[in-house]
Order: C-alpha cells, then structure tokens, then sequence
C-alpha cells in the first residue's frame, strides 16, 4: 500500500461537494448515521465490514446511543486520505441508500 498518495485538497474538496453526508476531521473522512433501532445500527456495521472486506480497507466505526454510528476512514499507510478512503465511502453512502 505504500504507493498510495494522500488525496489534494481540491480532491477532497470536490468529493465532500459530491458526497455532502461526509466530513473532515482529523485528516479522516466521517459520516455520522442514525439507523431506525438498535438491530438495524448493528446489521449496518455488518453489512459495512462485508464492504471493508471486499476492498482491503477497513473503517474505525462506533456504535454510540442505541441506533447510531460513526464511520471514520482514513489510508494508516499513507498518513491520510486516498482514493481507497474515497471508493469506500462511495460504497457504504450505496448500500445505506
């Protein structure tokens, strides 16, 4: 993994344009969700791992109250944001649209 690049600041710019539901925070893409119970947050985190798995990149997520979470994505290799933390996004705002 050490021939990813950490994305520009116009990259990340021109994402958070086209993907409003994420943020920034300490140099990591964040999405904040409210599931509808407490069974849905937790098949929700099972249904993002399935995803983490099948591109080798692996979300921090919480579980906080009883129905939210927090997704946090960040390339560890590459001190920052890439285009796998991008990809990645993309597929979880997919599968919770």
């Amino acid at each position: 993994m050490s021939n990813l690049v950490t994305a520009t600041e116009t990259e990340i710019r021109d994402f958070l344009e086209e993907n409003p539901l994420w943020t920034i925070e300490n140099n990591s893409l964040v999405r904040e969700i409210v599931a509808s119970n407490f069974v849905s947050a937790v098949g929700l985190i099972n249904s993002i791992a399935i995803l983490a798995e099948k591109h080798d990149h692996h979300p921090d997520i919480l579980l906080y109250g009883w129905n939210k979470l927090r997704v946090v994505l960040s390339t560890h290799s590459a001190n920052g944001i890439t285009s796998r933390d991008f990809s990645l996004a993309k597929d979880i705002d997919f599968l919770i649209n």
